[in-house]
């Protein structure tokens, strides 16, 4: 009669049944130690992931110059505490598997940790796409009812931002198992992900989810990657500052904005808006009530993204103006720049929440004094709520004036650009999510990373693809040489397009499309096909999850399936025609819909010069014609927002975006 297998549940309760029996269920604390930190760091917790077939680094904190021991799966090591008493281990590697126990002693002290397995760990991180979480994603229902498999683990990196590396987490987190209730708020891309590469890669897999709805990519890079541009080196001395003078520093940020306006062509050498004397421009009186500028009833604003200009003045006595005081603003639709007198107090990212800014001593006076709000909004409504009430100065005593004498408001026109954001901002800022969210994580270790993010950054295209490239590098400094990095290329949104014109969306996605196409451990997941013209965030993250696992089996496994579908390798000429080559191709091209394919474009060097070509797939090449095709000196496809696309391959994966030159 064969023997019964014990599956990995058993082995997990045979496991903690063994420390019980050991007597080592609960650490042993000195009396001297009560209340002292765990000995190990927080992402060391019962049901981790560790990752298999490479040294394990273990470290934590002790007394200092304390011997720590540690064991792991019959192998130990010893460690030295520093000064601080910072400690770190190095075990060796060992193959995916478990439960096991990990047991750390210095002193008299002792940590257990249980039910630890050995597999693959990924980092999955970005913006909103990547944070929506399961109850979101299509057939959600369904998806939690069924979700229960206690080999892949997640952990959720709480939301902090910080101006300063944290060495671990501010608030409490924990490894779960997925079921039912734990992977409900989980991120539905990183989920999908790992439960599709399980099925070819049977190990245990650990996914760590750090993402931040609306974040730029430069949040995400630490401060000193970030240098390495040379373009942000003011704003990283003002958050160097930020961190020990927040008040001194807002004043600084205050003068980089003002040269950054006055730097702008067209803007007058008196244009001075924030200044407490009379302002220059077309100011307007603003409705008592304030709220979405889209709801004002002016044309102008009836779909307006940008910039607009907000000033009142409010009448302090002498004993007011004498005090401390705050400023108190309702919520800001989405990023607010803010001067009292003059002097900048404050910018905040996020239409969520209320603003309060300390003032400097002496900046306010007896008589009027000038309030001056510049608001961005990039999406939907924007502006300063209202009403005018809701906004004041409060004061130390515990008394306030409220800002209700009336506001004037002025549009910026959108050719004056986007201003630059303020480097402490949480998901707008420089290296504050990287300080708050990813050096918590120590150097963990990791089989790869996905990245899905990009949307918050198309204002800035043609910069992305020198961030995307440090954002890389630095987080190989901290993660290990050659970390897999799987990139998400932004999926459609928007209305389709009737004409061929420029798209910032398009040129992100070219972005990281070359990117990945210049580094073996950088893979490009195309998503083009399954986005939502109505929704910036489309629900089918299954299919999404699919690609990457595929994306994961070429690049990091090295199995030869094509990545991600059909690659266009080159463009050239061909008598009247230009003709696209295609790699990676699956059982040939086709083109959905019955004819040839839509959505090719012929170029010449001008801006405005593309026009829609008739396509015809010819093998594993398309054949352009267009009246241009002879002058064409580049070729698009799938350039838009949401861009109608129907190239695909036998496999059903569709052709990506690209934008190719015209070979002689």
């Amino acid at each position: 009669m064969p023997a019964l297998e014990c599956p990995s549940s058993c082995r997990a309760a045979v496991a903690w049944l063994a420390i019980a029996l050991s007597g080592t269920v609960a650490p042993a604390i000195a009396a001297d130690d009560a209340g002292a930190p765990p000995l190990l760091h927080a992402m060391f917790q019962d049901h981790a992931v560790l990752q298999r077939d490479r040294p394990i680094r273990v470290w934590g904190q002790a007394h200092p110059d304390e011997e720590v021991r540690v064991a792991l799966a019959g192998k130990r090591v010893r460690a030295r505490a520093d000064g601080d008493g910072r400690w770190t281990a190095e075990l060796p590697a060992l193959r995916a598997g478990g439960p096991h126990v990990l047991n750390v002693e210095a002193g008299g002290r002792r940590q257990v940790v249980g039910d630890v397995l050995v597999g693959d760990v990924w980092l999955c991180s970005g913006q909103s796409n990547m944070e929506l979480q399961v109850w979101r994603a299509l057939d959600a229902r369904a998806e939690m009812a069924g979700a229960g498999n206690d080999r892949i683990r997640l952990l959720t990196v709480p939301q902090v931002a910080d101006v300063v590396p944290k060495e671990t987490f501010s608030e409490a987190v924990r490894w779960d198992p997925v079921n039912p209730d734990t992977v409900r708020e989980f991120s539905a891309a990183c989920y999908f992900f790992a439960r599709e590469l399980q099925k070819t890669v049977d190990v245990p897999m650990g996914l760590i989810d750090a993402a931040w709805g609306g974040s730029r990519i430069q949040a995400w890079t630490s401060g000193e990657a970030l240098r390495t541009l040379g373009i942000y080196d003011g704003e990283l001395d003002v958050l160097a500052r930020y961190a020990d003078d927040a008040v001194a520093a807002v004043g600084d940020w205050g003068a980089l904005w003002q040269d950054w306006w006055s730097a702008r062509p067209g803007v007058a050498a008196d244009d001075r808006p924030w200044d407490a004397g009379k302002p220059a421009g077309q100011w307007r009186q603003a409705p008592a009530q304030l709220g979405a500028w889209e709801r004002w009833g002016v044309p102008e604003l009836a779909d307006f993204n940008g910039m607009v200009w907000y000033r009142t003045r409010v009448r302090l006595t002498a004993a007011q103006a004498a005090q401390g005081a705050v400023l108190a603003l309702g919520p800001a639709d989405e990023i607010d720049m803010t001067w009292v007198n003059g002097r900048g107090v404050g910018s905040t990212y996020g239409a969520g929440a209320g603003r309060e800014y300390a003032l400097p001593a002496g900046l306010l006076h007896e008589g009027d004094n000038t309030v001056v709000v510049n608001v961005l909004d990039t999406y939907r409504d924007g502006g300063l709520a209202g009403p005018a009430s809701a906004h004041a100065l409060r004061f130390a005593d515990g008394s306030s004036a409220p800002l209700d004498g009336g506001w004037q408001y002025r549009v910026v026109p959108p050719e004056l650009g986007t201003p630059p954001r303020a480097p402490w901002q949480s998901a707008a800022g420089l290296s504050t999510l990287y300080n708050g969210m990813i050096a918590p994580l120590g150097r963990y270790g990791l089989r790869g990373a996905l990245w899905y993010q990009g949307e918050s950054n198309t204002f800035e295209h043609d910069r992305y693809a020198q961030l995307l490239r440090v954002l890389r590098s630095d987080w190989r400094a901290r993660f290990g040489d050659g970390l897999p990095l799987l990139v998400v290329q932004l999926a459609n949104y928007g209305a389709a397009p009737v004409a061929p014109s420029e798209s910032d969306w398009a040129a992100l996605r070219e972005a990281q499309r070359q990117v990945a196409a210049e580094d073996p451990e950088t893979g490009l997941a195309v998503a083009i096909d399954i986005g939502d013209r109505y929704d910036i965030h489309p629900s089918n993250k299954q299919e999404l999850g699919r690609r990457l696992a595929r994306l994961a089996r070429h690049v990091v496994y090295r199995e030869t399936l094509p990545a991600s579908g059909p690659v266009a390798k080159a463009a050239g000429r061909d008598g009247d025609a230009v003709v696209v080559e295609f790699g990676d191709v699956s059982d040939g091209l086709v083109a959905y819909g019955g004819a040839g394919p839509i959505g090719f474009e012929l170029c010449g060097d001008e801006t405005g010069s593309c026009r829609y070509a008739h396509a015809d797939v010819r093998g594993d090449r398309v054949s352009l014609n267009a009246p241009v095709a002879g002058a064409a000196t580049r070729v698009r496809y799938c350039w838009a927002d949401s861009p109608v696309c129907t190239l695909f391959d036998g496999a059903g994966l569709p052709a990506g975006p690209f934008e190719l030159p015209v070979s002689p």
